[in-house]
């Protein structure tokens, strides 16, 4: 046997001879009258002791998960506050704001207001402003229910932007059949009269537009994009299409 294996086996009987003693002292300490009370007192104040431990235990796994909790609650606020902060930042430009007319109308309106009431004076009744049809943008939930075979990687403000030049398209198409002929120059006359010769007995009453219009009043290229465009809207009921006289009508609905 190897002297380390010897030293070793010596030092473990020590060990268990030395633990004997302890156990024995203990005993015989046990066996005291003196001491019984004092010990039963130890054994009652670690049981105590225990149970406290076993509640403190409790608690702290409790405010555990309420810290977990916690952690969850703020980054779902931060989360919220940083979308806020992007919308905040990218209001899109295509959102209605208020009109000159309806600005000046409720400043007259407030005026009007502020006067001593006069005798009403004979006059002639204002020319009623003729309202031009413009087709509402697509909404967040309209775009995330197109197929997506239809949007391919377009995108919601792509779409959007094209609805705006379709809308300005149709803006100033009828704002020059709205015009008297004594008015107008020889192009926006030539206009005109492409404008009333394009429609038919199924536009009758709608507003409309086609590819030519596009090219005249905005900078949209009518390609494929554009197309693939024109059918989400169609999904969508924003444009039908009227065909006839190898031309292609795009109504408003």
């Amino acid at each position: 046997m190897a002297s380390s294996d010897l030293e070793d086996l010596c030092f473990h009987i020590n060990t268990k001879i030395s633990t004997i003693k302890k156990t024995l002292q203990l005993r015989s300490i046990g066996q005291e009258p003196s001491l019984k009370s004092m010990l039963c007192k130890t054994g009652d104040e670690m049981v105590v002791l225990h149970e406290l431990l076993n509640k403190m235990e409790t608690e702290v796994q409790h405010q555990e998960k309420l810290k977990n909790l916690l952690k969850e609650l703020q980054k779902s606020a931060e989360r919220e506050q940083n979308e806020a902060q992007h919308l905040r930042e990218n209001i899109p430009p295509y959102l209605p704001k208020p009109t000159r007319s309806c600005i000046a109308g409720l400043t007259v309106k407030c005026e009007e207001q502020t006067k001593v009431v006069e005798p009403e004076r004979a006059k002639k009744p204002a020319k009623e402003a003729r309202i031009i049809k413009e087709a509402p943008l697509i909404t967040v939930e309209e775009f995330e229910s197109v197929p997506a075979y239809m949007k391919g990687r377009l995108t919601y403000d792509q779409i959007n932007a094209v609805v705006q030049d379709m809308n300005k398209a149709v803006v100033g198409k009828y704002k020059i059949l709205h015009q008297p002929l004594k008015s107008m120059n020889t192009a926006v006359r030539n206009l005109y009269h492409r404008f009333l010769e394009e429609e038919t007995k199924d536009t009758k009453g709608e507003f409309f537009i086609v590819e030519a219009d596009i090219k005249e009043f905005t900078q949209l290229k009518v390609d494929k994009r554009f197309h693939r465009i024109l059918n989400i809207l169609r999904h969508c009921q924003r444009v039908r299409e009227v065909r006839g006289s190898r031309l292609v009508r795009y109504v408003i609905c």
